[in-house]
């Protein structure tokens, strides 16, 4: 073997794999949330390939096409299996893709754990949430498609974002309260949490400081974007 090629781990086993979740406190029957790149955590034993669903990553692309999962009908979809997917999957709101009544906050609702695997709080959507719950102002201009009557049709609406680089604060203030577990996931560092959490740290800091997510002005055009909405409702 080459220096070249030993460079290169071997695929992690389905059971080592489930064995490190448990360790890192994933709850066995409970409701998880999961957001993954699987490029930090390959290679893994029977791994998927590519994916032609961009944007989104091989893994849900993957796991939506899975017997008995479930996928809701939105543009935002969501897949979910087991005994609350059903009521995780119901439908939601296309210009409000992170309310209370979206699956992430019936994730919230159910007292479910975040799992980042290989990412970080930048991907984590109950953030968002604790932003809808909030009651910030801040808004992009975004659109959807929908299928109405058989015909497309657009709808054009506010939502709640920006570059969402400085969700990485969360790390220090749920570190601080002991309401994060790190561990190493096969390849990928990986963070887990609740939701609930989540949700409470983000709204206490969002209440001090509606902008706390925000970059300061100039350094990123999508949270100048989100400035300028609060500029327009004085």
């Amino acid at each position: 073997m080459s220096g070249r090629q030993g460079l290169h781990p071997s695929p992690t086993s389905i059971a080592r794999l489930t064995a490190q979740l448990r360790t890192l406190g994933v709850e066995p029957g409970g409701v998880l949330l999961v957001h993954t790149a699987f490029s930090r955590v390959r290679p893994l034993e029977g791994g998927p390939a590519r994916t032609p669903c961009l944007g989104v990553g091989v893994v849900a692309d993957t796991f939506w096409r899975q017997p008995g999962v479930l996928r809701s009908d939105s543009p935002h979809a969501f897949a979910a299996r087991g005994p609350k997917a059903d009521a995780i999957t119901a439908p939601h709101p296309p210009d409000n893709p992170h309310c209370a009544v979206s699956p992430v906050g019936r994730v919230h609702d159910l007292d479910g754990q975040v799992l980042l695997l290989g990412v970080g709080h930048d991907a984590n959507t109950s953030i968002h949430l604790a932003e809808a719950l909030a009651g910030v102002r801040y808004r992009r201009k975004k659109h959807v498609t929908v299928m109405e009557a058989g015909r497309p049709k657009r709808i054009d609406y506010a939502e709640i974002d920006h570059c969402c680089q400085r969700f990485a604060f969360m790390d220090g203030w749920l570190d601080a309260a002991g309401r994060q577990t790190r561990g190493k996931i096969a390849q990928a560092e990986a963070r887990l949490m609740r939701a609930r959490h989540v949700v409470e740290a983000a709204l206490k800091h969002l209440r001090a400081e509606e902008t706390v997510f925000l970059h300061p002005p100039g350094v990123d055009h999508e949270c100048d974007e989100a400035r300028a909405s609060l500029v327009a409702l004085r």
